[in-house]
């Protein structure tokens, strides 16, 4: 008598996620022996291939955010630095932000530039966020996490703010597999960006 397996309507790719999602090869034959056990639960969810999650501010001012970051040993990039010393870095308190993030796939490599993922954002009616979200995105997640979301960095499409010397810029965060490390993108209107990346916008309250 055959047997059908339970995985017998999972493709590969399918296949292939679950084991990421459980952290790697070795993590799933722990996961399969029993030494490990996974929550059902997670703080994102996926939709019509969009990125959804929820962030609550806390008040953190740039500097603050630089401490706080890096005594948790994220890397914080020079000219990220720069950004959130900017008098434009303005943070707010207790404010939720539900972020979408665009995956850079949906874009054809030639049209993945930065006025037209702003464009399907437009489109989507979605919001330009605080810039603080980036920081709320580094501690929120792994890289782990951002990998099971299929992705190697977050982009947050915050109105630009500029550095020290005037050019304006981006930030996002970025998983290299030594940890989340914020980092500052210059912002131009037609800056092809890789399919790896996607791009963090604010879902609209009204």
């Amino acid at each position: 008598m055959s047997q059908e397996f339970a995985s017998a309507g999972l493709t590969a790719g399918q296949l292939n996620a679950i084991v990421k999602m459980l952290g790697g090869h070795d993590k799933a034959l722990a996961f399969l022996r029993g030494e490990i056990t996974v929550s059902a639960s997670r703080n994102w969810r996926e939709e019509g291939g969009v990125i959804y999650f929820t962030v609550t501010s806390d008040g953190t001012t740039g500097a603050q955010w630089i401490e706080r970051l890096e005594s948790k040993e994220f890397r914080v990039g020079s000219y990220a630095k720069s950004v959130l010393l900017s008098s434009a870095f303005k943070p707010t308190s207790g404010v939720t932000t539900e972020v979408a993030v665009l995956k850079g796939e949906r874009f054809e490599d030639d049209e993945r530039i930065t006025k037209n993922i702003r464009a399907e954002g437009d489109k989507r009616k979605f919001g330009k966020p605080n810039a603080e979200v980036v920081c709320l995105i580094c501690e929120m997640f792994t890289d782990e996490e951002i990998e099971a979301m299929g992705l190697w960095w977050i982009v947050v499409m915050h109105e630009p703010i500029k550095d020290s010397v005037g050019d304006p810029f981006l930030l996002g965060a970025d998983r290299d597999g030594g940890g989340v490390r914020l980092c500052a993108y210059w912002d131009k209107p037609g800056h092809r960006w890789h399919r790896g990346r996607g791009f963090a916008f604010a879902v609209s309250q009204v």
